[in-house]
């Protein structure tokens, strides 16, 4: 069948709904982010999301970009908060990249609320990314967070500026959080009204890893079984309208690329409710 596409909101980028998550290229080999490319390749995804700070990450990619240019949506990200800082780093990641210009250059993580007024005020990053929109160096400007509270968080930064994408976490367990859930239902919503692309990440979340050893490479523990990421990536791109990013693992990127190109009926809630209870899933973010 394969991984569907949608518009990526207002660009006219028709992005396959399963967006590749470059922070598994952190630490990665040359030659294991190459078999990741032939994997995304085979898999039909055209959409690739990195940052600045995510280790050799725009490193691994511009090779690819190389051998298949123009086939690939560019996202990047900086966490800089001021103009100055942005833009400098904006220009590191156009050399690590190799491009001369992004699709996307997003906002990293702007929770803080004082990190949130000093980037959308006068010198900020906001006005980097505009002047770096004005140059041609970026197309869109978007905007990216974690935590229980980024949702309510986005909101206001909509109402700041017109961000052409927002990116946030979105699995069960969070709608289980009335207040994660009702903020956002109402930012999916004002992105729909704005035609602004919704990514969201952490579908696999299964649990922090507390004091247990790492047995994958992202932050906390992921869903593995390939059963379990049927459900969880089938839930996710359930949900009409959304891209899903996928984990920052390449030892379970394949299982996710399996799940999202068999993309089946979304699964209900008894089946949800018996992987929390089965897996004892824990929430991320509280």
């Amino acid at each position: 069948m394969g991984i569907p596409t949608l518009p990526f909101g207002r660009t006219g980028h028709q992005s396959t709904r399963l967006i590749f998550g470059g922070a598994s290229l952190s630490s990665a080999t040359q030659a294991a982010a190459d078999k990741a490319f032939d994997q995304l390749v085979a898999a039909g995804v055209n959409h690739i999301d990195v940052a600045a700070s995510y280790g050799d990450a725009e490193l691994r990619v511009a090779p690819w970009l190389k051998r298949a240019p123009g086939s690939f949506f560019l996202a990047t990200k900086t966490g800089q908060r001021r103009a100055q800082g942005a833009r400098e780093e904006l220009e590191r990641s156009l050399e690590r990249l190799g491009v001369d210009h992004v699709d996307l250059w997003q906002m990293h993580n702007l929770a803080d609320p004082i990190e949130w007024d000093v980037a959308l005020s006068p010198g900020g990053a906001l006005e980097a990314a505009i002047a770096a929109r004005d140059e041609g160096l970026t197309r869109y400007i978007g905007v990216t967070g974690h935590g229980a509270q980024i949702a309510a968080t986005h909101r206001r930064s909509l109402e700041r500026f017109d961000f052409d994408s927002v990116l946030l976490p979105y699995n069960y367990l969070m709608t289980k959080n009335d207040y994660y859930a009702e903020n956002f239902e109402a930012l999916v919503k004002t992105c729909a009204e704005r035609n602004a692309a919704v990514q969201t990440i952490k579908s696999l979340g299964a649990a922090p890893w507390g004091d247990r050893p790492h047995t994958h490479t992202t932050w906390y523990e992921p869903l593995s079984d390939q059963a379990d990421i049927d459900l969880a990536v089938w839930w996710a791109l359930g949900r009409p309208g959304i891209f899903v990013i996928s984990a920052g693992d390449l030892e379970i990127l394949p299982r996710v690329l399996d799940a999202a190109g068999r993309l089946s009926q979304r699964p209900s809630d008894d089946q949800m409710d018996e992987l929390v209870s089965r897996r004892s899933l824990q929430p991320l973010f509280v």
